[in-house]
């Protein structure tokens, strides 16, 4: 359906878990008090606010990069259409996080301000459209946590998303080299070259594998987040050593797997 594309629902049902998955983690056990879903809520309808606003600027390098997979390049959705779901899904957002706290729609407010500014301003500058999509899209978990007024217990599940993020950004932006570059945009790839922006790529993945064990070790993860977060890191080692060698096809694919496996390590970490 044209506009579950539109607004990348698989993703952002992935964000309402990450969201439920920081409540979980801070509380210690598998629960849902009505702030973590007003929380899970609020995050799916900002992502559909900024997913469908982010199209609305990319129309033009989407009809070359994904002519066929973009419902507004494809024509499939209209203007008018997406114009409203980026209003409402902001309004929806900020109405949710109203219903948990003041401090909650800050926070809201902060990751709206980023994504509407992303596009026009963030993502043509080598590096900081990257930095600033990977903290946005790396922190459900910290704002679920957040809304059971227990934000540090979010933190390193934010950080370790975030790291993973913003290598995928940066193989997604060697994907998107064509369409960026008719637009004008200044991608790290276009800035420096394919070839090196997969070699930084890659040399994210490497230090996030590390990082990985000790920040949860140093915070009091459980040996069911070591167990099952073993196969997320394998995964990242290989989409490294693919970028080492030149190979950017399916890399964005399987980071996707890694931070899903990820996830249901951090929660394990702390309720088992």
């Amino acid at each position: 359906m044209p506009l579950l594309k539109l607004i990348r629902v698989s993703n952002l049902l992935i964000a309402a878990v990450g969201v439920c998955a920081g409540g979980w983690i801070a509380l210690h056990r598998i629960a849902l008090p009505k702030e973590l879903v007003f929380a899970a809520l609020s995050a799916f309808a900002l992502g559909a606010a900024g997913n469908a606003w982010n199209d609305i600027r990319d129309i033009a390098a989407d009809r070359v990069n994904r002519p066929g997979t973009r419902p507004l390049a494809a024509g499939q959705v209209s203007r008018g259409t997406a114009d409203l779901i980026v209003c409402g899904g902001a309004l929806a957002g900020l109405a949710a996080a109203g219903l948990i706290s003041g401090v909650q729609v800050l926070a809201a407010c902060a990751a709206l301000a980023v994504m509407m500014v992303y596009s026009p301003l963030l993502k043509p500058a080598p590096v900081l459209g990257n930095v600033a999509v990977a903290v946005v899209a790396g922190s459900p978990p910290f704002y679920g946590a957040l809304a059971l007024g227990l934000p540090v217990a979010g933190l390193v599940p934010w950080i370790l998303a975030a790291w993973l993020h913003f290598m995928r950004e940066i193989v997604k932006d060697v994907e998107d080299e064509p369409g960026d570059r008719t637009i004008g945009r200044r991608t790290l790839p276009i800035a420096v070259g394919q070839r090196p922006a997969m070699v930084v790529a890659a040399g994210v993945g490497l230090l996030f594998v590390p990082a990985s064990l000790l920040l949860p070790w140093n915070t009091g993860y459980r040996w069911g987040y070591f167990l099952i977060s073993l196969p997320a890191q394998m995964v990242v080692l290989v989409a490294a050593t693919w970028l080492l060698l030149g190979r950017v096809r399916r890399v964005s694919v399987v980071l996707k797997g890694a931070m899903v496996i990820g996830l249901i390590a951090l929660v394990a970490g702390k309720v088992a």
